[in-house]
This record gives structure tokens, C-alpha cells and sequence, in this order.
């Protein structure tokens, strides 16, 4: 079986050795991509601006402490994620979120969830709520506790691994699930809620 090849050795390499064009190549690299995940765990772009500026120095500085275990884009995501979840964990007057009590689903004696969700997914493709959708769907996840908000985003958009999560945020396997599952829980129920509520004013 053939060895995996990181795409990016002949960066690392460059970053090891201190080559003067190492860091701009890094930022062309992973510049937008580190933003993008900043941006969707902070929703803020001073914040994330700042998060991926010292995701990108930390990756540049402690280019040693990486040991190829894993791709260097992944470890340089989990730096991103870590200083993203720790940004918004430390940011004041979150109101608009949500006590993680309320991201709790419904479960039975038998621990099923059982609370009924309508089934709205096949008006999903009509062209005119789609940007309607999205802007709810974009609220509903910035209302999410730092926790849940960090584990969905970079579990459900950014694709890392629940292992990958559970490193990064220091926390368990089961915690990770949990916090991912409760986020789609609570994400599909207010897009419900809206579809509903879009309905009833058609009809009204």
C-alpha cells in the first residue's frame, strides 16, 4: 500500500526551513479557506479576520509542532476551529443565543426522539424561498451556543471528521455527536417552523 503524500509537503518544508516566501504562500493557500471557517463559528468579520490572522501565524510559528500525522490542511482547520470557538466563547453580550437546555430534543422513556416534524423538505427546491431559507437557516445557526455552533459547523459544513472535532475542542466522541445532533435537531425544527408559518400565510 502506497504512503500518503501530503499535497502540501513542499510547504511544510519551506515553513521549516524559514524561507522568506513560506508565509505568503501559506496565506495564498489557506488564506480564504481559513476565513471562511472562521467566519461561519464567529459570524463577525472583524472576528474572524482576526481569528484566521492567527490561525496563519500560529500554523507559520509552530510549523514544528505538526508531525504529519494527519494532512496539514486538517491541522492547520483544527488551529482555525480552536481559535474560532475560543474567540466566540470569550465574546460578551450574546443575548441572541440560546441556552443549550433549549437544543434538548424531545426523547421517550425509551430515550427515541419522538417530537413530529412536518415533512416541508420537497417545497425546499421552490426557487423563491431558497434565499429565504437560507437567511433563516444563517440566523438559526448564529443562535446556536458556542458549543453546538462550533461542533455543527465543522461537522456539517466544513466535512472534519468527529474524531478531528473531539481533539480540537477537548472533548469526547459522544459530546461531539451529541452537540452535532442536537444542532440538526434544532436547525430543522425552525426551518419548519417557518415553512409552516409561510404556509398558514398562503392560505390565509
Amino acid at each position: 500500500m502506497a504512503a500518503r503524500v501530503d499535497p502540501d509537503a513542499a510547504l511544510v518544508q519551506a515553513l521549516r526551513q524559514g524561507e522568506p516566501a513560506a508565509a505568503e504562500q501559506l496565506v495564498n493557500t489557506y488564506g480564504d479557506r481559513v476565513y471562511r471557517l472562521a467566519i461561519r463559528i464567529t459570524g463577525l468579520n472583524e472576528d474572524a479576520e482576526e481569528v484566521a490572522q492567527d490561525a496563519l501565524w500560529t500554523a507559520a510559528r509552530k510549523i514544528d509542532m505538526f508531525k504529519g500525522d494527519a494532512a496539514f490542511g486538517s491541522w492547520l482547520y483544527r488551529i482555525t476551529a480552536n481559535a474560532a470557538y475560543q474567540k466566540l466563547r470569550a465574546r460578551k453580550g450574546r443575548q441572541h443565543e440560546l441556552p443549550w437546555e433549549q437544543l434538548l430534543p424531545a426523547l421517550d422513556e425509551e430515550g427515541r426522539h419522538f417530537e413530529p416534524m412536518d415533512d416541508w423538505s420537497p417545497r425546499v427546491d421552490e426557487h423563491a424561498l431558497q434565499g429565504e431559507l437560507r437567511e433563516v437557516l444563517t440566523t438559526a445557526i448564529e443562535s446556536l451556543p458556542p458549543d453546538y455552533r462550533t461542533a455543527f459547523v465543522m461537522h456539517d459544513m466544513e466535512g472534519l471528521s468527529n474524531p478531528e472535532i473531539a481533539e480540537t475542542l477537548g472533548i469526547s466522541l459522544p459530546a461531539v455527536k451529541s452537540r452535532v445532533h442536537r444542532s440538526r435537531l434544532f436547525l430543522r425544527q425552525r426551518l419548519a417552523d417557518y415553512m409552516n408559518e409561510t404556509s398558514e400565510q398562503s392560505r390565509s
